[in-house]
């Protein structure tokens, strides 16, 4: 016994005969505006675990500031180390002579400094590191004296740049720059050494040239090392160049932690710590959404 199965006819088949027929008009569709939309749902609780805990800690810090100098006549409260805060950024770029200028002015020139010393490094390291790692020889030659030069405190460099430079802006660029070169060096000759042979091999089978192996196998393999490399130098250099400039003098950062000493101003001095680790924060945060963004798809 065979059943006949019969299906009743959906909507779009009723619509689509309607529409065959002459005069006939097709069924009005729905409003995409009219129709509710439905907006994605924040994750709450891993927003929650991204904000509070950097805000406890750094409450706790302040209750813990609190209590130590609730007694104290010579370590300022955070009440007052805040309300000079407020005084001394409601005018940071103030200019009242060359060793009395706002704190604006000496976190730029600071910057500045850094900005060429790191550069400089990095227009002499990375290409370095290439090298020594592309070629074996130049790098058993090259390898010994990294060791040795870069333990070196960045103090003990600044003697020899105040000598052939006879400056101290100079001085403390050549600082700079030869303690934040060594990260760039090692970083970028380690990912040059591990990349895998069969690349290199296949390069040689294919006859490309040594330019076409730089932009087609090391660069994309070398570029995550590269950066890494660069993050650890740009911190260096804003480590370095607090100290070089305590001991220079002039305009900066370092500078104005040290002439606030000798006034006594311990107040300012919280706060130029707290300028510094921010502006180190930033520029490490800069380097990390270069890194992540900077690919070697967008080449």
């Amino acid at each position: 016994m065979v059943s006949a199965v019969f299906h009743s006819p959906t909507q779009a088949t009723l619509d689509a005969k309607s529409a065959a027929k002459p005069g006939a008009t097709a069924p009005a569709q729905p409003n995409p505006a009219s129709t509710p939309s439905t907006k994605p749902s924040y994750d709450w609780p891993a927003l929650g675990m991204k904000v509070f805990p950097p805000l406890i800690g750094i409450a706790l810090l302040i209750g813990i500031w609190t209590l130590l100098t609730m007694k104290s006549t010579t370590f300022p409260t955070p009440a007052a180390t805040f309300a000079e805060a407020v005084k001394v950024f409601s005018d940071p770029f103030y200019s009242k002579g060359p060793n009395d200028q706002g704190i604006g002015w000496n976190i730029l020139f600071s910057l500045e400094r850094v900005a060429v010393g790191f550069g400089m490094a990095a227009l002499v390291g990375i290409p370095l590191g290439f090298m020594i790692g592309r070629f074996e020889v130049l790098s058993r030659m090259v390898s010994p004296l990294i060791s040795l030069l870069r333990p070196v405190s960045p103090l003990a460099w600044l003697p020899i740049g105040l000598l052939v430079f006879k400056a101290a802006n100079p001085a403390a660029i050549w600082t700079i720059f030869i303690c934040s070169i060594w990260p760039m060096i090692i970083n970028t000759a380690v990912g040059v050494q591990r990349v895998p042979a069969d690349y290199l091999n296949v390069a040689r089978v294919l006859n490309l040239s040594e330019w076409k192996v730089f932009t087609k196998i090391l660069f994309p393999a070398v570029l995550p090392y590269m950066l890494t490399g660069v993050r650890l130098s740009v911190s260096t250099a804003w480590l370095v160049i607090v100290a070089a400039e305590m001991l220079t003098g002039g305009v900066g950062i370092g500078f104005w932690v040290w002439d606030e000493w000798n006034n006594l101003n311990v107040q300012h001095i919280l706060i130029a710590i707290f300028v510094i680790g921010v502006v180190g924060l930033l520029l490490e945060q800069l380097l990390v959404t270069v890194a992540k963004r900077f690919t070697y798809d967008d080449l």
